[in-house]
């Protein structure tokens, strides 16, 4: 088999990627370790910024976000059991961000992918990459138990933080960042209308953190800080709402609707980058460079900016045969990148309750909060960063 860009990885961040350069004209083919079930059935971010919002409708996949996503104008924070309103889009000029299950931007793109007779092959075993340092990439793993062996131009690596392709990468050629948060989030999935249709809450209180989010108007994805150690055996539905109601203000408490969860897990939280994210012609995206703390939501979006900026430059290869689009492609994500993850870092420093935040670090953090939602200055730095800054920040100063 050939194909001109061989995309590691069927999530959100290679599909859009296989759906980008197909409407370009420029053949791929997707490589997938998982069934079309199983990553289809992962429960992941729900909140896209108009950035994503602009590449699904450039890549034809749209319709479905426009009719059913759910737009927000603000966000709440929660401190001293007091709610407090930021206007996200008047801070902004008018700029929104959407309530849209990851799991149905999948979908969408699955849709659209097979409605146009692209390849992509599931279930691949024994997935591994060649000849990336060189000019001649291969791609070579085994389905239905046949090895099989795909030649390419390029390899995109979106294949998520366990992946093969950052693995792959000669030891010496990468640098690692990475913090890891002493306390996870436990989330659950639920079948029942949303406590705040309009905006995400993000509660800070002496028992922890605690969000509200939505994936639709008929359900709702709400989690709260708990120990890394825990399990989520220990947690039935009873413990979870009531240790989420201690976290709200009264009067979110007391109107929030409950039901029996059909998801619940526990995430670890941890920052990551890994630099560079091209090595010869190999590009690394989304997960398989980088981890966000999933406080700021800005997994998915940053995953769809290195989208953006990948099929930009193999575009601009095939189209008008210059490299200089994926010579400068790590150079570019990595700007935005390194914003993000200063943007999640400080919103998960600012809400969460650390081991040492008793006494004076709890009382620095209302002190920052007060500030914030009385400063315009303030508000509105939060505001630009969660509606995610344009793709041109910064590059040609």
């Amino acid at each position: 088999m050939r194909t001109q860009v061989a995309i590691i990885g069927a999530g959100p961040s290679g599909l859009l990627l296989g759906q980008l350069l197909h409407k370009a004209g420029i053949d791929n083919i997707i490589i997938e370790r998982q069934s079309a079930d199983y990553v289809l059935g992962r429960i992941r971010a729900g909140i896209l910024e108009q950035i994503t919002v602009d590449l699904l409708n450039e890549a034809g996949v749209g319709a479905r976000v426009a009719a059913e996503g759910t737009v927000h104008h603000s966000i709440e924070l929660v401190y001293r059991n007091t709610r407090h309103p930021i206007d996200v889009t008047g801070l902004t000029g008018g700029k929104v961000v959407t309530a849209y299950g990851q799991t149905e931007v999948t979908k969408d793109l699955m849709d659209a992918r097979a409605a146009a007779g692209l390849t992509t092959l599931y279930s691949a075993a024994d997935v591994s990459i060649h000849g990336f340092d060189g000019s001649s990439p291969v791609v070579r793993f085994r389905q239905n138990g046949e090895l099989k062996e795909l030649a390419c131009d390029f390899i995109a690596g979106c294949d998520g933080f366990h992946g093969v392709c950052r693995a792959s990468v000669p030891e010496g050629a990468i640098t690692e960042y990475e913090k890891v948060y002493p306390f996870g989030w436990l989330g659950i999935l639920a079948d029942v209308p949303p406590v705040s249709t309009h905006a995400i809450v993000y509660a800070n209180s002496e028992r922890g953190f605690g969000l509200c989010s939505m994936r639709s108007l008929t359900r709702s994805r709400y989690y709260v800080q708990c120990p890394i150690e825990d399990k989520v055996e220990q947690w039935s539905d009873d413990r979870f709402w009531d240790e989420l109601r201690r976290r709200l203000d009264p009067e979110m408490a007391e109107r929030m609707v409950t039901g029996p969860s059909i998801e619940k897990s526990i995430a670890p939280l941890r920052s990551f980058v890994a630099e560079p994210m091209r090595f010869g012609r190999l590009f690394l995206a989304g997960d398989a460079a980088h981890i966000v703390p999933p406080t700021g939501a800005k997994g998915l979006n940053l995953a769809a900016s290195d989208v953006k900026y990948l099929s930009s430059a193999l575009i601009e290869y095939y189209h008008e045969r210059t490299s200089a689009g994926i010579d400068d492609y790590s150079r570019k994500a990595l700007a935005r990148v390194w914003r993000a993850e200063r943007f999640s870092w400080w919103l998960t420093s600012l809400m969460h309750r650390f081991p040492d935040t008793q006494g004076f670090g709890q009382k620095v953090q209302e002190a920052e909060l007060e500030y914030l939602v009385n400063s315009e200055a303030a508000s509105r730095s939060l505001a630009e960063n969660y509606v995610g800054l344009p793709l041109d920040f910064g590059q040609f100063r």
